[in-house]
């Protein structure tokens, strides 16, 4: 292992690093998982840590060792990982969940039902006009269309909505009026 040189990154071609890594990726995944304890991670800290070296593979110096500079930023990767997780952990376990969480109310429920009807376009210029609080200009140029199709597109979609509503309000009474719903 020691006597083996090893190949510098700077002036490689991509054949050469692709040659490298796939000598020099099993051995380092090896070296990382007896570190973090975890294949997948090892695995993608490496295949980080490879990525970084070719995206400054021009700014490693002849002399360096490719190999070490990787294995460093990978330990360093996988670090850092570890230090996010246990933070979060300790997030987790100092912040209790919400007591209740309340769903949806059912008005919400049956717009977005109502909605999901409605072809694509006509539904995408509705939430943004309605929803978003957008111009119908600034729907037209977030859309793409031309201001008067996004006027037929709202005009048709409140017409759809209209009628989906008042069939879901005709449809489910007991709830609205606090009744059971068996």
């Amino acid at each position: 292992m020691h006597g083996k040189s090893e190949t510098p990154v700077e002036g490689m071609t991509e054949e050469e690093f692709d040659a490298f890594y796939a000598a020099a990726f099993p051995r380092l995944t090896g070296q990382l998982y007896t570190f973090t304890g975890d294949l997948g991670e090892a695995q993608d800290v490496v295949q980080e840590a490879f990525v970084r070296a070719w995206d400054r593979r021009q700014k490693l110096l002849a002399d360096e060792a490719p190999e070490a500079w990787i294995r460093t930023v990978a330990m360093r990767l996988a670090v850092s990982r570890w230090r996010r997780a246990k933070r979060w952990l300790e997030l987790v376990r100092h912040t209790p969940p919400p007591e209740n969480t309340p769903g949806p109310d059912p008005d919400r429920t049956a717009l977005v039902a109502a909605l999901r009807q409605l072809p694509e376009h006509q539904r995408m210029a509705v939430v943004l006009h309605h929803l978003c609080d957008l111009s119908v200009e600034q729907v037209a140029s977030e859309t793409g269309a031309p201001v008067g199709t996004v006027k037929a597109r709202l005009s048709r979609g409140r017409a759809a909505l209209a009628r989906q509503l008042a069939v879901d309000e005709a449809e489910e009474p007991a709830w609205r009026e606090g009744g059971r719903v068996g």
